[in-house]
């Protein structure tokens, strides 16, 4: 029977598996390369104001559904108060119409056949398709109990949404734009959700979420949301230490049994769970010992979530009143990073009063990137802080020309790359979010899904992103979750999972 566990990786995915050690009686470590929690899910400060690199908005925000229960367990959601925007998105045109991505998708049915009568029949399609996937939070309420009743309850729930998910899962954001007879709405929802091979039924399912209330925004934004499932972890007992990178994981006889950090002390436990990079921890950290065809393929094949150029910028100027994030044309293209923009589009973070100073506005600008392009460039210090000022100055540029006398407003401009997400988390290629959701890989979400272990390597199991495809923070601490009641089972201990 294991009674220790030591988990790499301090981001929601580690935390959420040493927080559910703890609770099933484990002695767990974690061991994290940075000097905080929560990975990705982090922001930073400068000058007053908070920059924010990850939460848009949050499933299970809303109390009693399935993935809310989890972030209970975790304390992540206790006396937080979440903000529910009433627009997700603005889509701006030159003529000075707007397509604005309710939230409430009985409203976003008005509101498109008011931009498009003649696409009535397709936007009907499309909503009654989000209405359905307002099931879907029923059917997680149901994944991860076990048996045969429970099974069949989860596939009674899931069958009526079938035929959805074929119809959608296999058209992609752009495909269906051209759907729309309507030029304007053609162009504005592909602007909306511009992501190449994106499924519809992945905007479906965040409009049904975003429609119950479950997706809201955490007030005091993303590291303070990972800070509170590091104390929940603390509270519990569990052994935290930062600035410790994983060189090696220690393998004898083809089990795992600890780590090796760089500076070269080694720490052993019954249970090894990597909640680190996929890429760094298969090949890296065990040396590409434990791989086979599968897993190779992972690697060399599936498409990536991007990584980005995030222009951050702190404004004397209170942008309250705006959509959450606008979406707007440029006069002309602008290259940023190597990349032609003709859009650009930017998120205020005025609902959150711990974002900036009263009466002031944090702002930010996100690029899909290619890191090949910006890894180079940081071999030449000089010419890669040019490169980030040339950025930045073509952001306020162009934000200029939608927001009249903002660069004469600007405190604090900040500029990270892919090669400050590679430096900070050491996510594969700087990727934002692992395994990109295509109209090709979603069989891999909610299908067959990823194995947590590796052939032929015993005591060790891989949890969050690189193994649970979709992205976002629920899947990882799901994963987390599941990790540990897997060990139980094993152990044939039974699953405990508390709350606060």
């Amino acid at each position: 029977m294991s009674e220790s566990i030591i988990v790499i990786g301090a981001g929601v995915a580690g935390l959420s598996a040493g927080c559910y050690g703890q609770m099933n009686g484990y002695k767990t470590q974690i061991f994290e390369l940075h000097d905080k929690p929560g990975g990705l899910c982090t922001a930073w400060k400068r000058k007053g104001f908070t920059f924010d690199g990850c939460i848009d908005w949050l499933v299970g925000s809303q109390e009693g559904t399935a993935f809310n229960r989890i972030w209970r367990e975790l304390g992540a959601v206790q006396g937080r108060q979440f903000v529910d925007h009433d627009i997700h998105i603005s889509v701006e045109d030159e003529d000075g119409r707007a397509f604005n991505i309710y939230t409430n998708i009985d409203r976003l049915e008005r509101h498109m056949k008011a931009l498009s009568p003649a696409d009535s029949s397709l936007i009907e399609a499309f909503c009654d398709g989000a209405r359905r996937m307002t099931k879907m939070s029923e059917v997680m309420g149901d994944m991860g109990k076990s048996g045969l009743l429970a099974r069949l309850k989860m596939g009674a729930k899931m069958l009526p949404l079938m035929g959805t998910f074929r119809k959608y899962g296999k058209v992609s954001t752009r495909e269906f734009a051209n759907w729309f007879q309507d030029p304007f709405l053609q162009r504005a929802f592909a602007a909306a959700f511009d992501i190449a091979g994106f499924p519809v039924i992945a905007v479906m399912m965040m409009l049904a979420w975003h429609h119950q209330r479950d997706a809201g925004y955490p007030i005091g934004g993303s590291l303070e949301f990972a800070r509170a499932i590091e104390a929940r972890y603390l509270g519990l007992g569990g052994e935290l230490h930062y600035n410790s990178r994983v060189e090696e994981i220690l393998v004898e006889d083809d089990t795992a049994v600890g780590v090796r950090l760089t500076d070269g002390t080694e720490h052993r436990a019954d249970v090894v769970i990597s909640a680190a990079d996929g890429h760094a921890t298969i090949f890296d950290m065990l040396g590409g010992q434990y791989v086979d065809d599968t897993i190779r393929g992972y690697y060399e094949e599936l498409p990536l979530f991007p990584s980005w150029v995030q222009v951050s910028l702190g404004v004397a100027r209170d942008l309250t009143g705006l959509p959450q994030i606008v979406n707007f044309p440029l006069d002309r293209p602008v290259t940023i990073g190597g990349e032609e923009e003709e859009r650009i589009a930017f998120r205020h973070f005025c609902y959150d009063p711990t974002a900036a100073p009263e009466g002031k506005s944090t702002v930010v600008v996100m690029f899909m990137a290619d890191y090949d392009y910006w890894a180079p460039l940081v071999e030449d210090r000089e010419r890669y802080e040019a490169e980030k000022k040339d950025v930045a100055i073509k952001t306020i540029d162009a934000l200029e020309t939608r927001l009249p006398g903002i660069a004469d407003q600007i405190e604090v401009v900040d500029v990270s790359t892919p090669v400050t997400v590679k430096r900070y988390t050491n996510n594969w290629q700087g990727s934002m979010e692992g395994w990109l959701i295509t109209t090709e890989t979603i069989d891999m979400v909610f299908g067959r899904g990823m194995k947590r272990t590796l052939p032929g390597l015993e005591n060790f199991y891989m949890v969050g992103q690189w193994v649970q495809p979709g992205g976002g923070l629920p899947p990882a601490a799901e994963s987390g979750r599941k990790v540990i009641g897997t060990i139980c089972k094993q152990d044939g201990k039974k699953f405990q999972a508390t709350t606060t």
